[in-house]
């Protein structure tokens, strides 16, 4: 089956059958994808949690609307935005690309100089937004990746983030929760999976110029 084909039959499940669980490796592959995921400039403004702990995932549940998938998926993701996007982080991020690329420091002050531009010319507000932006990158490599293997996944947004950052402790790291998505495996008894997929006509969602 083709990556389309996968996109066809996932769905934004429901209802997870909370007995079965997502393989190491299958999980490690899909946590591989994201972590190759774009970013702007490369920065990879946000970090992604693995929750796995039930405890953890019952206090969660409590913060998101009681909704039942926090506690009955196989995994749950809280992708969250970096909020302490500064110099520091920025020269971190080129001391890595040095590091990596065996490059002598002082060969990407050009490099280093576009990435502290970019950091210094927007305001708190504006940084924050553009970390959360490039979480959701995050969040669709990881659909496509889940999708790929057949793990069923659910991109949620009705959460208080407030009350996830308390209970992960996220504002103490310098960051704050953006989206979640949980993973795992269908019920056999959630009737949406049989549900056709309601899409707009592609004559009307794509612009061709």
């Amino acid at each position: 089956m083709s990556l389309v084909d996968k996109l066809k039959w996932r769905y934004a499940t429901k209802k997870f059958d909370s007995t079965k669980k997502i393989a190491a490796d299958k999980l490690q592959n899909i946590l591989d994808a994201v972590q190759l995921a774009p970013s702007s400039l490369g920065l990879q403004h946000y970090r992604v949690l693995v929750i796995e702990d039930a405890g953890v995932r019952e206090k969660l549940k409590a913060v998101a609307y009681g909704q039942q998938q926090i506690t009955d998926a196989s995994h749950l993701i809280v992708f969250a935005a970096e909020t302490n996007i500064n110099e520091e982080f920025g020269k971190k991020y080129i001391d890595n690309v040095a590091a990596t690329r065996n490059a002598p420091r002082e060969a990407l002050a050009g490099f280093e100089g576009m990435v502290l531009g970019a950091i210094n010319g927007r305001t708190p507000e504006q940084l924050l937004l553009w970390a959360q932006k490039q979480a959701y990158i995050g969040l669709g490599v990881l659909i496509a990746a889940a999708s790929e293997q057949k793990v069923d996944n659910c991109p949620m947004e009705g959460f208080d983030p407030t009350g996830f950052d308390e209970v992960l402790g996220l504002k103490e790291k310098g960051l704050t929760a953006t989206v979640i998505v949980t993973i795992g495996y269908r019920a056999e008894d959630d009737d949406l999976s049989k549900a056709a997929k309601v899409r707009r006509p592609a004559d009307e969602f794509f612009i061709h110029i």
